[in-house]
């Protein structure tokens, strides 16, 4: 995200100044403040600063063979106490490199407070301290904010890797410009008559002042780029500047005559092109790419000379603070954003006279279900939106144009959802499939293994989603139960969607479906293994005309195969249980097979 510089150093753009902006050498550095423009070249270095050592902090040397190959030295004094940060901004195709020594003396430097000796291999067009003003927040290329305190004194390095080089700019950043815009830096280190280099906006008002006591005449020369001129006519003690150029003034008196020279220089205000306000659907979550503007914003402006921010109001957009994230989050309806463009140069030469709307149409937003179940007990259902909104319109796939029908068919139904607003459309569509379910009913029980363990599944006829319970126990989704002992037990039945439940008393009881008394010792007689877990049970047996053969209970040994003391034939045979329930009714145990065969 961009964040706002709130005081800068000006770019100068003219070579033969920026000559005079360079020092190559420590002893030499350049003294700079608050309003001091700094713009440099850098070809060679002079004495070696750091006495053949092979490494600076992070500085190690270059294609050189020193630590220094092209290099500019700055010194600075901070006068109030705060965050500080720079920018180094230099061509994307070269490589530069910095450190920032806190030292009073230069044989005396020490270790770098700040150092950088990436490579430029992304291309980036800033190094420094604090944050990249094109809003990378992932920049290896800078270091972390420096806090300083009043009274502190700094050596600043720059330094080309290689000789490939079309010169550099700096530009103070930090907090400390927004508590101390004009005093940050402490300009008593530049001694000079009209004090040190200025840098302005075009259109401002730049008035040098070389009032003297004692000055007889004032002699005022100007110099853009091929020697000092006389300017005819100015022979006051100011003069009111209005071309970017060094400036000098003789003060003729009636001892001395004082010759003081300054530096101004003018920086491009930039004009904000025209933005197309933009209207769109917009959903849950949804952001708007703020980049996406630069190129109206910048019109045919440089990128690398201009940043676009944007903003919540024009006051923050003239302040140049609390830029909005790039990625931006909509909150949906209609948003003025404030469009600020910044120079990088000098963030004091700024537009933010533009602005564009954000018209966020809400794309409907579906909660109904899409699955939907009808008990067949009710017959019908209601499906779609129940709390619908009333500026959108409602289409189902049937024709009807309600938030919600009625249906009582399984089958696919899809709504599509439209709100309109400023010509656009913006829809969304759900399909709800509908199934019907039947009432849970148990129509037989299957025991497996005639054991104190018996295996019982519950079996239904009817189509659905059920699961089962047993003896009050947890529902599961499968019909059988295991390990499941002889008696009476209860048997919960449901279906999954709450069309209904069945409960059930079941008698898992076991006995052969085969027996055959002839004599061979096997299975010789027919009986009900788990009688005596009931309440005086009775077995009935009959035959296919409904004869009542044989009467038991759980005492008896069980029936031969013979009526009357007579053999009876091969056949099938019917019995019943009956017992007494928990409320000393007597009950027929419901579900169980009730035929076997005898065979001899």
């Amino acid at each position: 995200m961009f964040r706002t510089l709130t005081k800068t150093l000006l770019i100068l753009l003219f070579w033969q100044t920026a000559q005079g902006q360079v020092a190559q050498d420590c002893a030499d550095a350049i003294p700079i403040c608050s309003n001091t423009p700094i713009n440099g070249g850098t070809s060679g270095f002079g004495s070696d600063d750091f006495n053949g050592a092979t490494a600076s902090g992070c500085l190690e040397p270059t294609v050189a063979g020193t630590i220094e190959s092209n290099s500019a030295w700055y010194r600075f004094r901070t006068a109030e106490a705060g965050q500080l940060g720079f920018n180094i901004g230099h061509n994307s195709n070269e490589d530069w490199d910095f450190a920032l020594y806190q030292a009073t003396d230069c044989s005396d430097l020490g270790e770098p407070v700040r150092c950088n000796f990436f490579d430029n291999s992304e291309n980036t067009t800033f190094i420094g301290v604090g944050e990249d003003p094109t809003g990378n927040e992932d920049s290896v290329h800078y270091e972390d904010w420096l806090q300083v305190e009043a009274g502190e004194e700094y050596y600043l390095f720059i330094n080309n890797f290689s000789n490939v080089n079309s010169g550099f700019s700096i530009q103070f950043t930090g907090n400390i410009w927004v508590d101390y815009p004009n005093s940050a830096l402490d300009c008593a280190i530049v001694s000079n008559l009209l004090g040190p280099p200025i840098s302005a906006c075009e259109g401002d008002d730049v008035v040098l002042d070389a009032t003297t006591s004692g000055a007889i005449n004032y002699e005022w020369y100007s110099d853009t780029g091929s020697g000092y001129q006389l300017i005819i006519g100015a022979n006051g003690a100011t003069y009111n500047v209005q071309n970017t150029g060094q400036y000098r003034v003789v003060v003729i008196t009636s001892t001395e005559n004082i010759v003081s020279d300054v530096q101004v220089g003018f920086n491009e205000v930039p004009v904000t092109g025209m933005l197309a306000d933009e209207t769109f659907c917009h959903e849950v979550d949804m952001v708007f790419d703020l980049n996406s503007k630069n190129t109206e914003a910048l019109g045919g402006m440089d990128p690398d000379d201009f940043v676009v921010s944007y903003h919540g109001s024009q006051t923050d957009a003239d302040m140049g603070i609390h830029p909005l994230e790039k990625q931006y989050p909509l909150m949906g309806g209609s948003e003025t954003i404030y469009v600020r463009t910044t120079s990088l140069a000098n963030p004091d030469c700024y537009d933010a006279s533009q602005r564009f709307v954000l018209n966020a149409i809400e794309t409907p937003f579906l909660t109904f279900d899409e699955q939907a179940v009808i008990c067949e007990a009710v017959g019908s259902i209601e499906i779609g939106e129940t709390q619908p909104n009333p500026n959108y319109i409602y289409l189902w796939s049937t024709g009807e144009q309600t938030p919600s029908i009625t249906v009582s068919d399984a089958g696919e139904y899809t709504l599509t959802v439209t709100n309109q607003s400023n010509g656009i459309s913006c829809e969304a569509s759900r399909t709800v499939s509908v199934e019907i379910s039947t009432n849970p009913q148990i129509s037989s029980i299957d025991i497996e293994d005639m054991s104190v363990n018996n295996t019982v599944t519950i079996n239904t006829e009817n189509n659905g989603m059920y699961e089962f319970s047993m003896d009050g126990g947890e529902y599961q989704n499968s019909n059988v139960f295991e390990a499941v002992s002889p008696g009476v037990h209860t048997v919960n039945m449901r279906d999954l969607f709450g069309c209904g439940v069945v409960e059930e008393d079941i008698v898992v009881v076991g006995y052969l479906a085969i027996f055959s008394p002839n004599g061979d010792v096997l299975n010789e007689t027919w009986q009900i293994e788990g009688l005596s877990t009931l309440n005086s049970p009775i077995v009935t047996i009959y035959d296919r005309y409904g004869k009542l053969i044989k009467q038991m209970n759980e005492f008896d040994a069980g029936w031969d195969g013979s009526f009357q003391g007579k053999p009876l034939p091969s056949t099938d045979y019917w019995f019943k249980l009956s017992y007494i329930d928990d409320d000393g009714n007597r009950t027929y145990a419901k579900y169980l097979q009730s035929h076997f065969s005898l065979r001899r």
